[in-house]
C-alpha cells in the first residue's frame, strides 16, 4: 500500500483546481433540446412554496440559481478533500493498523484450523471407542442371559441329593410337601419346553427323575390313603380330621393330579367310597334314633267328615278323634317354622327325656343334619379336589337312605297339617342353602317338595271326601252347640291359612275353597234334620260363629272364607231374631206387619177398632218383662258364644223396641185409641229393659 504525501505544495493545490476546474455543470442555456411546456402550469401549482415564491419575487433566472448552488456545491466539495488530505497519515496508520490485524487474524485461522482438523480426528476416535462400547455392553448382557438361562437351566433339572433324601427316607410333613412342590416344578420344566427335552444333560438325569417321581407319587398315595382310612373309625370327628389334617395336605391331590393321574384316581375312589358309607351309615342310625321318637299324629281314620263314634272292635280302645285336636289344628307345632336354624336333635338325649315329637319336628331335624354335613362336605371337596362331582358321587348313598326313609314314611302319612309344615320347611330349606351359596342340595330338596305336594293333595282329597260321603243321620246329635265336624274344618282350614299366610299359595287357595262348599253342604243338612226353624237356626248360628272365631285367629285380614261365614251368620242371626220375637210376642208382631203396615184411612181393608188392640196392649203390659227374662235365659243356654248370644239378645230387644213404637203410633191415629194410654208402655221403660241388660255383659 503506497504511502500518499502530506506536503502542502501549491503545485499539489494547483493540480487538484485543474482536476476540478473540469468538472462543469453547465449547460448551454440556448439549447433546443429543453422544452418548456406546462412551465406556467407548474409555476402556478408551486406558487405557494417558499423558494419558488423567494425566487419569483427576486426575479432570479431558475438557470442562474442552479449555477450558484453548483458553485456552492463544488466549494464544499473541495473543503472536504483538503480535510481528507489533511488526515492522510492518520488514514495511513489506521491502514497500517488494519493491515496487522489482517496478518494476525491469517496466523489464527491457521490454527484453528490446526485445532478443528484435530478435532475431527478425536471425534472419529471418540465415535470408535463408543461403537466398541456398545458392542462390548451388547456381548456383557448376552452373556449375562446366557448365564441366567443356563443357570436356570441348571438349577431346574439337576437333582440335589437333599431333595432325593427327602423323597425316598424323609416322613410326610411340611418339609416334604415342599420338596414336593420343588420336584413338581422339576418334572413340569422337563415336559414342557421341547429343547430341554433334547438337551443331552436330561438324557442322563430323566431315569433318575424318573424313579424319584414313581417314589414320591407310592409314599403320598400311601401316606393319604392312610389318613382316608382313618375317616371309617367309629366315633370319628369328621369334619375336624377334614380341616385339621386332610386340608393340610391338600397339595399332594394337586401332584397326584398332574404326575400321578392313576393313582390320583385311586385315591379320588377310595375316599368317595370312604364317605360313601360312612354318611350313609350315619344317616341310616340316625333315622333309626328318630323313629323312636315319633309321635304318630293321624290314621287314614282322621278325617273331617268321619264321625267319632266307633263300634269297631279294633278301635274300642282308641282315643276318641273330637278329643285330639293336634289332627286338624296347628296351635304349638307352628313353632317349628321358628326353630329352622335350631342344631338337630340329639336322639340319646331326647330318649332320655321320653321326648315325643310330630314327624315334622323330625323331618327338620334330619334335613338340619343333612344341610350342615353337606355344606361341609361340599367345602372339604371344592378346595381338597377342587372338583364339585365329588361330592354329588358320595352322598349318593345318604340321599338314597334318606328318600328311602321318606319313601317309608309318607304313605303311611295322613296328616295334612304335618305336610304342610314339611313342605314350608323345605322351601324354607332351600332359601337358607341359596342364601349361603350352596348349591348342592338344589336338586335333591326339588325332589322332596315334587314327594311332599301329591302326598298332601291325597289326605287334603280324603277329608274332602269324607266330608261329601258323610252320612249326615249318623253326624247328627241333638244338639245345637257347634259340631265337631265344623270345629274340625274350621281348626283345618284355619291351620291351612295361617300357613299360607307369607307364601300366598293359589293353588292351596282353590283347595280351600272346595272344601268350604263340601262343608257348607255337610252343615246345612244336619241342620235340616232339626225339627223346629228355631234349632236349625241356632245351630247354624253357631257353627259359624264359631268358624269365625277360629278363622280370625289364623289371620287378622280373613279372606274369602271368613267373609263367606260372616254373610251367613249376619243372614241367620236376623232370621233368629225374628223367630225369638215370634215366640213370645206372635200376636204383636203380626198385627204390625200385617195390619199396622197399611194406611188407617184405607178402603181396602176392614177399619182397625180399639176392641181390636187393646188385647195386644194389654197382653204386652202384662207380661213384657217376664217375656224378656224368658228371651234371656233361651240365649244364655241356646249360643256357647256369650258374646254372640248378647249381640242376637241386644239385636232382638231393639228390634221388639221397633215394632212396640211402631204399634204405638198406630193406636194414636186410631179413632179412640186415647183410651189405651193407660196400658202402654213407655219407650223410656222399654229401653231401661234394653239398657240394663246391656249392662249385665
Amino acid at each position: 500500500m503506497e504511502t500518499v504525501s502530506t506536503d502542502k505544495s501549491p503545485s499539489a493545490e494547483v493540480y487538484l483546481e485543474e482536476f476540478v476546474g473540469d468538472l462543469t455543470l453547465e449547460e448551454d442555456a440556448s439549447s433546443d433540446d429543453v422544452s418548456l411546456d406546462g412551465l406556467e402550469q407548474e409555476l402556478e401549482e408551486f406558487k405557494n412554496d417558499n423558494v419558488v415564491a423567494n425566487i419569483l419575487s427576486k426575479g432570479m433566472k431558475i438557470r442562474e440559481y442552479t449555477k450558484g448552488v453548483e458553485n456552492k456545491l463544488r466549494h464544499v466539495e473541495l473543503d472536504s478533500i483538503q480535510d481528507y488530505i489533511k488526515e492522510s497519515d492518520n488514514l495511513v496508520s489506521l491502514h497500517d493498523q488494519i493491515r496487522d490485524c489482517d496478518n494476525v487474524l491469517s496466523q489464527m485461522e491457521s490454527l484453528l484450523s490446526g485445532f478443528q482438523t484435530e478435532i475431527g480426528s478425536i471425534s472419529s476416535d471418540i465415535k470408535v471407542l463408543q461403537e466398541k462400547s456398545m458392542d462390548m455392553g451388547l456381548g456383557l448382557k448376552n452373556r449375562k442371559v446366557a448365564e441366567s438361562k443356563l443357570a436356570n437351566f441348571v438349577e431346574d433339572i439337576i437333582i440335589p441329593p437333599k431333595m432325593v433324601d427327602i423323597i425316598v427316607d424323609r416322613e410326610v410333613n411340611d418339609e416334604y410337601l415342599r420338596t414336593l412342590e420343588n420336584l413338581s416344578k422339576k418334572l413340569k420344566f422337563v415336559e414342557a419346553d421341547q429343547i430341554v427335552k433334547s438337551s443331552r444333560a436330561l438324557k442322563d438325569l430323566q431315569p433318575e427323575l424318573e424313579r424319584l417321581r414313581q417314589k414320591a407319587v407310592l409314599k403320598v398315595f400311601e401316606f393319604i390313603v392312610q389318613k382316608l382310612f382313618a375317616l371309617r373309625k367309629p366315633k370319628t370327628n369328621i369334619q375336624i380330621l377334614q380341616q385339621n389334617i386332610l386340608l393340610k395336605y391338600k397339595y399332594i391331590i394337586s401332584f397326584l393330579t398332574e404326575h400321578g393321574n392313576e393313582v390320583y384316581k385311586e385315591v379320588r375312589a377310595a375316599y368317595i367310597d370312604t364317605m360313601n358309607k360312612v354318611l350313609s351309615a350315619h344317616f341310616g342310625a340316625y333315622i333309626q334314633a328318630l323313629e323312636k321318637l315319633q309321635l304318630d299324629i293321624a290314621t287314614s281314620d282322621d278325617l273331617i267328615g268321619v264321625e267319632t263314634r266307633s263300634t269297631s272292635l279294633f278301635s274300642l280302645g282308641r282315643e276318641p278323634l273330637m278329643n285330639r285336636s293336634t289332627v286338624f289344628a296347628l296351635g304349638e307345632r307352628i313353632n317349628i317354622m321358628k326353630e329352622i336354624d335350631q342344631p338337630a336333635i340329639i336322639p340319646h338325649i331326647a330318649e332320655a327325656n321320653s321326648l315325643k315329637c310330630p314327624y315334622e319336628v323330625l323331618f327338620r331335624s334330619l334335613h338340619k343334619l343333612l344341610m350342615d354335613t353337606a355344606t361341609s362336605e361340599y367345602l372339604f371337596c371344592d378346595e381338597f379336589f377342587t372338583e364339585e362331582s365329588i361330592f354329588f358321587e358320595i352322598f349318593t348313598g345318604p340321599f338314597s337312605v334318606i328318600n328311602e326313609h321318606l319313601n317309608t314314611i309318607l304313605p303311611n302319612c295322613y296328616d295334612a297339617i304335618g305336610l304342610m309344615l314339611m313342605i314350608r320347611l323345605t322351601h324354607e330349606h332351600q332359601i337358607i342353602m341359596t342364601r349361603v351359596g350352596i348349591p348342592c342340595l338344589d336338586s335333591y330338596l326339588d325332589k322332596v317338595n315334587i314327594s311332599l305336594w301329591p302326598r298332601f293333595k291325597m289326605v287334603f282329597d280324603m277329608h274332602l271326601k269324607s266330608l261329601r260321603t258323610a252320612n249326615v243321620r249318623t253326624l247328627w246329635e241333638d244338639n245345637v252347640h257347634p259340631h265337631y265336624v265344623m270345629r274340625r274344618y274350621a281348626e283345618f282350614t284355619a291351620s291351612l291359612i295361617h300357613l299360607n299366610v307369607e307364601y300366598g299359595d293359589g293353588q292351596l287357595d282353590l283347595m280351600l275353597e272346595r272344601l268350604r262348599v263340601a262343608v257348607d253342604e255337610v252343615i246345612l243338612k244336619i241342620a235340616g234334620l232339626f225339627s223346629k226353624q228355631k234349632q236349625r237356626t241356632m245351630f247354624l248360628i253357631n257353627n259359624y260363629d264359631m268358624t269365625i272365631a277360629v278363622l280370625k285367629e289364623a289371620g287378622p285380614e280373613g279372606g274369602k272364607i271368613q267373609l263367606h261365614f260372616e254373610e251367613l251368620l249376619k243372614s241367620n242371626r236376623a232370621l233368629f231374631v225374628e223367630e225369638l220375637l215370634l215366640e213370645h210376642f206372635g200376636g204383636l208382631l203380626k198385627f204390625v206387619k200385617t195390619r199396622a203396615s197399611g194406611d188407617v184411612s184405607s178402603s181396602s181393608q176392614k177399619p182397625i177398632t180399639v176392641a181390636e188392640v187393646e188385647p195386644l196392649v194389654k197382653d204386652f203390659a202384662s207380661r213384657w218383662k217376664s217375656a224378656i227374662e224368658m228371651m234371656h235365659k233361651d240365649v244364655i243356654t241356646s249360643f256357647s258364644n256369650f258374646l254372640c248370644g248378647m249381640e242376637i239378645l241386644r239385636a232382638a230387644l231393639t228390634q221388639l223396641l221397633l215394632y212396640y213404637t211402631r204399634l204405638t203410633d198406630y193406636i194414636k191415629k186410631i179413632s179412640g185409641g186415647a183410651a189405651l194410654n193407660k196400658d202402654l208402655i213407655s219407650i223410656s221403660s222399654i229401653m231401661y229393659e234394653i239398657r240394663k241388660y246391656s249392662r249385665t255383659f
